[in-house]
């Protein structure tokens, strides 16, 4: 069993930054993708970025030119990092994986692995 952990979230005020991790210690495969959502209160699960083994990654209008996904130097490790952060950012964040590149990154029942989430505040 896949377990994704998803920590670096807190409380922070408007304008701040900080980078979110994702582990995934012991997955071996080649071939994967890392999604990041994010749930508000109220809301659905909101897809942000995605990046697979060969360094694809995507954003949506919201947060297009503030998130950044990357990987890290260690093996299994990505990152989103989040800058000039806006009270509409105060979610939980979750990573997953999907155990393939060849997926519409969007869509939720893409990734079977999830991890628990890491609670974003962001105040004014």
């Amino acid at each position: 069993e896949v377990q994704l952990q998803a920590s670096g979230g807190g409380m922070v005020r408007v304008g701040g930054s900080l980078r979110l991790s994702c582990a995934f210690p012991g997955f071996s495969d080649h071939e994967y993708t890392i999604g990041w959502f994010r749930q508000a209160p109220g809301k659905g699960r909101e897809p942000l970025a995605s990046i697979a083994k060969v360094t694809q990654f995507y954003y949506p209008d919201s947060v297009e030119g503030r998130f950044t996904i990357s990987k890290g130097d260690s093996k299994n490790m990505v990152y989103l990092d989040i800058r000039n952060l806006k009270p509409e950012d105060t979610a939980v964040y979750y990573c997953a994986l999907a155990t393939s590149r060849r997926i519409d990154w969007r869509l939720q029942q893409e990734y079977a692995h999830w991890g628990l989430g890491t609670q974003v505040t962001v105040s004014s």
